[in-house]
Formats: C-alpha cells, structure tokens, sequence
C-alpha cells in the first residue's frame, strides 16, 4: 500500500519564507532573542504610559491612540506572562522527572 504525503502547493512560498527567516534568527543566541522580545515589550508598555500621561493632560487629540496603545502592551504582556509560565511548567515537569 503506497501512502502519499500531504501537499501544501498554494503555500509553498509561503513557507520558503518561513524558512528563510528562521535561518537568520538561528544565527542569533536565544538569549539575545529573548533579550529583544523582552525590550519590544517594555518598549510597548512605556509608550503606553507616555500616552496615558498625554491623555491625563488633555494633550492627545485621538482618544482610539491611546486605547490602541493600551490594548498592544496588555496583550504583549499577557503573552511574555503565558510563555513564562509554560516554561516554569514543562521546567518543573523534568524536575519531577526520575531517572
């Protein structure tokens, strides 16, 4: 019996991007990497602050800014707090190991 493979024929540059891209992240340390999706997250959270305190001085013209602003840090953060807390999980989970 001949089992033939799935194919992805619409999404086949898509992937070739992928592919690309991820071999120039490989280049880099994962520490710098994880350095730089922590400084995008403070990054967010500080403009939103900026934008606050521009909203409580009545200097922001565009109130949907700001909420935009907020929304981006909250979610960027909420998503650094899951990813930490997956890898706390599966770090407890192979200390929990026996061997």
């Amino acid at each position: 019996m001949n089992i033939k493979g799935i194919e992805l024929k619409g999404l086949d540059p898509l992937w070739q991007n992928i592919d690309q891209n991820t071999k120039s992240k490989e280049d880099k340390q994962f520490s710098l990497f994880l350095k730089d999706a922590l400084d995008r997250v403070n990054e967010r959270q500080i403009v939103s602050d900026e934008y606050k305190r521009l909203l409580a001085t009545g200097d922001v013209d565009n109130l949907h800014d700001v909420t935009i602003a907020a929304e981006k840090a909250n979610i960027s953060l909420q998503l650094t707090l899951g990813i930490r807390n997956k890898v706390l999980e599966a770090y407890r989970e192979i200390m929990r190991m026996q061997i």
